[in-house]
């Protein structure tokens, strides 16, 4: 063949782009979430439901998806000294993690409840749009969380509620190293665990010194505190009298820095966007909390709440993945039809949805609990964290599988969310830890427990299979034992999510019956003849734009 022949050919076209799923731009995630609206409603009320609209319109934006996005592309970097020398211990964020976070505090994500005109159902409202938002990205919740937490801890000692809480309160986002009242909004965090400890924080060593001017000189070190970069801290350490809770602000009131020494910052799996860090105090000048000797009981309260945002966390992760399958499935062919079209798939993306609906009620419900002041929520909310942080990664995981390859690749935003999935069933205690919570609260509580039974009495006798569950869990509770108590959790979780998806929503109650507490699989996607798997799919799949 000469030359002239090769040149003569036409040039085919090699890369026709087609069957791709499009962009997910101009989402409405509260369009495709009717489990999110039928409990807002349920525990609370249409004009709450009204008031997450401008959330979920932003939450749902090309905008703040990219932002997401690039808020993890260029993780936080810590400068521990300045070009001269000084010692700084600063972190510096991509201009896309403050964009998340001044809407996220805007919204008032962060403490709008604890406002004196909060009005009602200002938990739940806020759970709900916490959940909603958090699906853009999962990192900036933190803080956001810490701060939430924070507050009802803080007024164990009104003397410092009293000068913290409005800055505490404020809608306006101030990033920067300077004294709290001279700042427009401020941020706390949450200092507990040590390396020699971990979640028994008892055996803590950092000590706290009274200074004899109403503060104490803390000296120790900290082996793991996200957000590093916050106004304020609560933090463990032992004073004279014990174990005692301490505020500790990086800037102290005079206008020079306190004595925290950021040592590292962690490489974790996931939750990149996100700061946290190894840190030492070094002299550093804290106000009590509290009693002395009553440091645990002073900031379980921040624990409590934290808690509760770590199962809105994985909520809003479960959705966001099964969000991601669903229009993936709606949009993608293979074999001559669409996948969702495919028996197989439907099943699968019917199993997903079945999840993220029994996470949403129970944890919409957590929070009108919160709302309430119900001694339930003792109970609950560990079983909750436990069983809905539990099922996150294999959710996330079965989610990204439905992209095939697609899902595998960075592109697609699976593999953060997959990474986000483990870390909601870490923080604020690991499985056993909280478990062993659920054992106590039953062993020492028992109003808790009667509150429990008063709950689930509702729906006696409106399905065999929930009544045979409820007797299973009674028996576990007659007869507590350590190791029983994952299954004690998973049983409390599983009934209050079936009993309240049968008031909320019958027909997936059924389905959630059928598939949780009938014939049980370990395996996503293997559901029970009769399960109406296509309304299940169409119900949460977003609208095409």
């Amino acid at each position: 063949m000469t030359g002239t022949e090769l040149t003569a050919r036409p040039l085919e076209r090699t890369h026709l782009v087609v069957n791709q799923t499009p962009p997910l731009h101009r989402l409405d995630p509260l369009a495709c979430d009717p489990a999110l609206v039928s409990a807002v409603r349920a525990f609370g009320s249409d004009g709450v439901l009204d008031s997450l609209a401008a959330v979920a319109r932003e939450s749902g934006s090309a905008e703040a998806r990219e932002h997401g996005r690039l808020a993890n592309e260029h993780p936080p970097v810590l400068h521990t000294h300045d070009r001269y020398g000084n010692r700084v211990d600063e972190v510096e964020f991509h201009p896309s993690w403050h964009w998340l976070m001044t809407r996220a505090v805007a919204h008032g994500l962060h403490a709008a409840p604890w406002a004196p005109d909060a009005g009602e159902h200002a938990h739940l409202r806020r759970a709900a749009a916490f959940a909603l938002w958090s699906q853009v990205e999962a990192g900036h919740g933190c803080p956001i969380s810490m701060t939430y937490a924070v507050i009802p801890a803080l007024r164990h000692e009104p003397s410092l509620a009293a000068v913290y809480e409005p800055g505490l309160l404020s809608s306006a986002y101030d990033f920067g190293m300077r004294p709290p009242a001279a700042k427009a909004g401020l941020l706390a965090g949450m200092s507990m665990t040590e390396k020699q400890g971990g979640s028994d924080v008892r055996v803590n060593s950092t000590t706290a010194t009274p200074s004899g001017d109403g503060t104490y000189a803390l000296v120790g070190h900290k082996w793991f505190t996200s957000a590093p970069m916050n106004d304020l801290f609560l933090t463990l350490a032992q004073a004279p009298g014990g174990l005692t809770c301490f505020l500790l602000p990086r800037v102290l009131p005079d206008g020079t820095r306190n004595a925290l020494r950021l040592q590292r910052l962690k490489d974790k799996l996931g939750n990149k966007s996100n700061a946290s860090a190894e840190l030492e105090y070094t002299g550093a000048t804290g106000w009590r909390v509290g009693a002395e000797g009553r440091g645990v009981r002073t900031i379980i309260e921040m624990v409590t709440m934290t808690r509760l945002d770590c199962v809105l966390g994985s909520t809003s992760n479960i959705r966001a993945a099964l969000t991601e399958a669903a229009h993936h499935a709606a949009h993608r062919t293979a074999f001559g039809s669409s996948l969702r079209e495919h028996p197989a798939m439907t099943a699968v993306l019917a199993d997903l949805a079945l999840e993220s609906e029994g996470a949403t009620v129970l944890a919409m419900w957590l929070a009108s609990l919160v709302d309430s002041g119900s001694p339930l929520l003792r109970l609950a909310l560990p079983a909750a964290k436990f069983t809905v942080c539990k099922r996150a990664p294999g959710v996330v995981a079965e989610a990204l599988e439905c992209l095939g390859g697609n899902g595998y690749v960075e592109e697609s935003g699976l593999p953060r969310l997959y990474r986000e999935a483990p870390l909601m069933s870490i923080w604020e205690g690991s499985g056993n830890v909280t478990a062993l919570d659920v054992l106590r609260a039953v062993q020492r509580e028992p109003l808790t427990v009667e509150a429990l039974w008063q709950e689930l009495a509702s729906t006696a006798g409106a399905d065999s299979r929930l009544d045979g569950a409820v007797a299973e869990l009674r028996a576990e509770i007659a007869d507590p034992a350590p190791e029983r108590a994952r299954r004690v959790a998973e049983l409390i979780a599983l009934c209050l999510q079936a009993s309240l998806l049968l008031r909320v929503s019958p027909v997936v109650g059924e389905a959630f019956v059928a598939s949780r507490l009938g014939a049980r699989s370990g395996v996503l996607g293997v559901l029970p003849r009769g399960v109406p798997v296509r309304d299940l799919v169409d119900r949460v799949t977003p609208a095409a734009r």
